[in-house]
């Protein structure tokens, strides 16, 4: 995607201006690209489902255009399990994955036939109990091969004390896995997951491995086969230093046959999860620099972009940097001489700052900034902070050197904004708790 180029027709549109300071897009062919490129990577692996991690991008149109381009999708609540519906995946192709499912949640899965990944044996239990005799889900178990972190604590699922899946490693703990399985003839699925970002390949490997060996050991107890299919999560990591795509689909892929060639001979159909991988590159955020200003030498841009879009980078710059560019009110690339300046957020707290001492050409009032690589979580995962409207998202497609855009989630209205703060029982609090009468 030329982001220049959208851009500068997003402007001479007016989806981002004076009156629009903040806008999201995402790529249309980009995401068709990147879930080919997912489906070529694996095209020798005898039967996967792909699925999408909703909560990477939890937009309906969003979901809808993974479907049509042949995904299934992954979700980790009620809510996104209905914007999965919603969005037209069918139930066989939709995975529920949480570590705290309520008993409700688990019904409306079985009952659709959505799979299941129980988080624990105690959720198993639940599912013995709500499961219909005629349930067309899939029921797996997740569990924690205990391998290790990588350098995001915060982002990775296989350490010894995570709160996912039953920690593998601990005494006895691999034995009531494999009776719980031969108590259940219809337990057919494992699953893990060991983290994203900033997780190498070769640890993600090294879980996924033992993965298969524990579905082999299942199957030795039962006598039969009994495992018939293994969720391997996501997790893949995104390079955000550059537009380079690394590691790629074809390279994790590789990184899995080298530690167990077994999990791609197709004994054990795959299931996948990946999100952050598919979007992010897919996406990017602008946004409108309101005032430049200068405090203890330091020159500092302050926009529209801050936490309440880029949490993680705002809370954890160390671990989630991005790329930001300094572009015109046109559009255009800035090409003044840069400086050193901070790219700071429009909320309340001091630590609402997207780049720190950034070299970029010298920004000022109406100039636009773009943070790359956020087509994943970003605009899609808004932080309510201030009650800033969250901003619109617009789908792009560029052919024969036209851009042409789709809304898909207009910019949110103050009026929406004091809905969901109460605005319909503004008066609740005092006809329903009326004052003591005054002496």
């Amino acid at each position: 995607m030329r982001v220049a180029s959208v851009l500068r027709r997003a402007v001479a549109e007016g989806l981002i201006g004076e009156d629009r300071p903040l806008a999201g897009f995402v790529d249309v062919q980009g995401v068709r690209d990147s879930v080919a490129g997912l489906h070529e990577a694996f095209a020798g692996v005898p039967e996967v489902l792909h699925t999408f991690a909703a909560k990477a991008c939890a937009l309906v149109p969003v979901l809808r255009l993974l479907a049509e381009a042949g995904m299934g999708c992954e979700v980790a609540s009620q809510g996104e399990l209905r914007l999965a519906l919603d969005a037209g995946f069918p139930p066989a192709r939709i995975v529920l994955d949480s570590p705290a499912k309520t008993r409700a949640e688990l019904h409306e899965a079985l009952s659709l036939g959505v799979a299941v990944n129980a988080d624990n044996l105690a959720e198993l239990e639940r599912v013995d109990a709500l499961r219909p005799a005629d349930c067309g889900s899939v029921v797996g178990l997740r569990v924690n091969p205990q391998v290790g972190s990588g350098t995001i604590g915060a982002m990775s699922t296989a350490t010894e004390h995570s709160k996912f899946g039953v920690a593998l490693r601990d005494p006895g703990a691999r034995a009531r896995v494999v009776e719980a399985f031969a108590r259940r003839p219809w337990l057919t699925r494992l699953h893990a997951h060991v983290g994203s970002q900033g997780c190498p390949l070769p640890l993600i490997a090294e879980g996924l491995a033992a993965l298969h060996r524990l579905a082999e050991e299942i199957d030795a107890r039962a006598g039969r086969r009994q495992v018939t299919s293994l969720d391997l999560g996501g997790g893949l990591p995104v390079n955000f230093a550059d537009d380079t795509v690394t590691p790629t689909y074809a390279e994790y892929v590789a990184a899995l046959a080298a530690a167990e060639p077994a999990l791609l001979d197709g004994r054990y159909r795959l299931v996948t999860e990946f999100g952050r991988s598919l979007l992010a590159k897919n996406g990017f955020l602008a946004a409108r620099v309101e005032y430049v200003k200068d405090a203890g030498g330091r020159r500092i841009a302050l926009t529209h972009a801050g936490g309440q879009v880029a949490t993680r980078t705002v809370l954890m710059p160390g671990a989630w940097p991005l790329r930001v560019s300094a572009h015109g009110p046109d559009g255009s690339p800035k090409r003044t001489p840069p400086l050193p300046q901070d790219v700071a957020g429009p909320l309340c707290f001091a630590g609402d700052v997207v780049a720190h001492e950034l070299s970029l050409p010298e920004l000022a009032e109406g100039d636009l900034v773009v943070l790359h690589d956020t087509g994943a979580y970003y605009f899609s995962a808004p932080w309510a902070y201030n009650s800033l409207p969250r901003p619109g998202v617009y789908g792009c497609l560029s052919r024969d050197g036209l851009v042409t855009f789709a809304t898909v989630r207009p910019p949110q209205t103050l009026r929406e904004i004091s809905l969901e703060s109460g605005l319909e029982q503004a008066d609740a609090l005092l006809t329903g708790f009326p004052a003591p009468a005054l002496p």
